[in-house]
């Protein structure tokens, strides 16, 4: 378990984005500065909670489709603070043997997380940067606790936007993904600018304020993120369609969303 003495000082003064989207799903892990930079956004975006909100009902039935497919084993990148409903909740509840590692670069998270997961051997955060995938898996909560000889999923949910175009996002889910074995799945969230441009450009505005400037992709630059797996069905759609679990939809929340498998 990652060593919290060892967790960089934290600036409360300067929002995080982790900490903005705790605040969006009504969690406690977060400071004045996110929570007012997070009303901002909220201000320029009424439906702002409902995108985040979306997202991680997404990542929930994503994490359900992987276990039906026998996967038992997850790498949650940029996992963000452990809001009611983490991944080790939701694969757990299903199959009580499921290992989830987290990963993320923001101390409150990690500190949070870690006294979260004190008692849950199957589950562990690391502090690393999701743009190095050889520091990622070389960490002890990764690398002692998953086999990468078995199936893995990869998650990569609302992380990559707050990858830059110079950190080459592309290239980046692809070196995860030649890390993992085939029949692995990799599950993939992504902000929009298709909708709703003018609502994204002003929420991106708030966020070049914050410790993580927001960078929205087309569907083809997400397309891009997975391409070489098989998308499983629908394919790549909005996140609210992607294998809905009522029979609501159609309300699009500018979050594409998809899961390929490793072949």
């Amino acid at each position: 378990m990652t060593d919290l003495s060892k967790l960089p000082a934290v600036d409360p003064e300067v929002p995080n984005a982790a900490r903005m989207y705790d605040y969006y799903l009504g969690g406690s892990h977060n400071f004045a500065a996110d929570r007012d930079a997070a009303e901002r956004v909220k201000a320029a975006v009424p439906y702002a909670v409902e995108i985040a909100r979306a997202n991680r009902f997404f990542l929930h039935r994503a994490v359900r489709f992987c276990l039906g497919e026998g996967i038992d084993q997850f790498l949650d990148l940029g996992s963000g603070i452990p809001t009611v409903g983490n991944v080790h909740e939701a694969a757990q509840a299903t199959n009580p043997a499921a290992r989830v590692a987290y990963v993320d670069n923001e101390p409150v998270t990690v500190a949070s997380a870690t006294a979260l997961l004190e008692d849950n051997p199957l589950a562990t955060v690391t502090m690393a940067d999701v743009r190095d995938p050889d520091a990622v898996f070389a960490a002890p909560g990764v690398k002692d606790l998953l086999d990468l000889t078995r199936p893995v999923a990869l998650l990569m949910v609302a992380v990559l936007p707050f990858v830059a175009d110079e950190d080459d996002p592309v290239g980046l889910a692809e070196r995860y993904r030649a890390r993992l074995g085939p029949g692995s799945l990799h599950v993939l969230s992504h902000g929009t600018t298709d909708h709703d441009p003018s609502d994204v450009r002003a929420m991106s505005d708030v966020y070049r304020t914050t410790a993580n400037p927001l960078t929205p992709r087309t569907r083809d630059q997400v397309a891009a993120m997975l391409r070489g797996t098989e998308l499983v069905e629908p394919g790549l759609v909005d996140a609210t369609e992607w294998r809905p679990e009522d029979t609501i939809g159609g309300q699009h929340r500018g979050m594409w969303a998809a899961v390929g498998r490793i072949r």
